[in-house]
């Protein structure tokens, strides 16, 4: 592997739960009183922690309406959550290969708040795939960088060595503000266009297509120090 840490976001890119989180705010905003938020703003703030969601969706509201707002939300998602949202095709089998080499660490940095990641990772038995994982609740929400300067404290690994993959700018912005490499995936929720916009150093169209290219790069790696080394 190229890197030795690859830090995941969950919501568009691990999980197929962009439908769900659009059906859940806008029906808070609605049990709220607010007034009607379209698809595509919804979309948007997915991966924002969810107060910075609120106020970007709404802002300038009421901190009282706010906060009914967020509760609303947070029901309506677990009442939702007795169907489990299911993973995109190919993260299981992508995610198995990974943990295959002893060397890679693997990581998620998410807006879910902590609750509502570990509801996912129990129902999903996913949680002992990843060696760390940040929530927007417990630190500062992207796309400020803070998640990935602790998982990187955490984990042991330079910025250097350690890759964001995820389907939205705030990851991807995340990142760039390190300094670290980001893939961006255009399955998610971000148009190609917009995520271009971060320098990904690759963008890929599905997960199978991001586990091969992970894997291909350490290959060209290996093979570029090679023959640095017979020089």
């Amino acid at each position: 592997m190229r890197y030795r840490l690859v830090i995941f976001d969950w919501d568009g890119t691990l999980m197929d739960s962009e439908a769900r989180i659009v059906a859940c705010m806008q029906g808070a905003a609605r049990d709220t009183g607010l007034p009607f938020l379209e698809k595509e703003s919804v979309r948007d703030i997915i991966g924002l922690g969810l107060p910075e969601a609120i106020e970007r969706l709404y802002p300038g509201v009421a901190p009282a309406q706010a906060e009914q707002l967020r509760q609303r939300y947070a029901a309506r998602y677990i009442e939702a959550e007795r169907v489990p949202s299911l993973f995109f095709p190919g993260v299981e089998a992508g995610i198995t290969r990974l943990r295959r080499n002893p060397t890679t660490r693997l990581a998620v940095a998410t807006g879910k708040s902590r609750r509502g990641l570990n509801r996912a990772f129990t129902y999903l038995d996913s949680g002992s795939w990843f060696h760390a994982s940040r929530t927007a609740d417990e630190t500062r929400s992207k796309p400020h960088p803070l998640m990935l300067e602790e998982l990187l404290r955490e984990t042991g690994v330079g910025v250097e060595d350690a890759v964001m993959v995820g389907d939205t700018e705030y990851d991807l912005e995340m990142a760039r503000a390190l300094g670290m490499d980001r893939i961006a995936v255009s399955y998610g929720v971000h148009a190609p266009s917009r995520l271009a916009a971060s320098a990904p150093v690759y963008t890929a169209a599905d997960f199978f297509q991001l586990i091969d290219w992970l894997h291909d790069s350490a290959e060209v790696m290996m093979n570029k120090d090679e023959s640095i080394n017979a020089r």
